[in-house]
């Protein structure tokens, strides 16, 4: 299941797909990052959002790491692995705060790593060094 929120002035804004199984955050993350002029789309698991990420191209994928159907760090590993999709950045953003998990996710090719409970604004400030949006 899929939203997407974006107006006539957005035509040019940086796309980002969202995954997460929290509809709850999935609603916040969406409105915050549509105010700051990102075009965005939510899912609710990894194969979703893979299947997404393939037709939309998106600048950036958020990722929660424990997902159901395919979890975040598959769906990064499976991005990583396809020519189509390796260039995409993603940022992971769960609540697994293992070295062991924040190391995985990054030499599997993350570009970010936050941990849940997160400050959306740190969020933002991230996407924001890895898609700008115009002023």
């Amino acid at each position: 299941m899929a939203s997407r929120r974006s107006d006539s002035n957005q035509a040019s804004s940086p796309s980002v797909l969202i995954a997460d199984d929290d509809a709850l955050l999935r609603e916040i993350l969406e409105h915050k990052l549509s105010m700051a002029g990102y075009e965005v789309s939510v899912f609710e698991d990894g194969r979703a959002v893979l299947e997404a990420a393939r037709t939309a191209r998106p600048q950036v994928v958020v990722l929660d790491g424990m997902m159901p159907i395919i979890d975040g760090f598959e769906v990064l590993r499976r991005m990583k692995g396809d020519n189509a999709l390796r260039d995409i950045p993603v940022v992971m953003l769960t609540a697994l705060k293992g070295r062991n998990d924040i190391v995985t996710a990054l030499n599997l090719g993350a570009a970010d790593y936050l941990p849940k409970p997160f400050d959306p604004d740190e969020l933002l400030a991230r996407l924001f060094r890895i898609a700008p949006v115009a002023a």
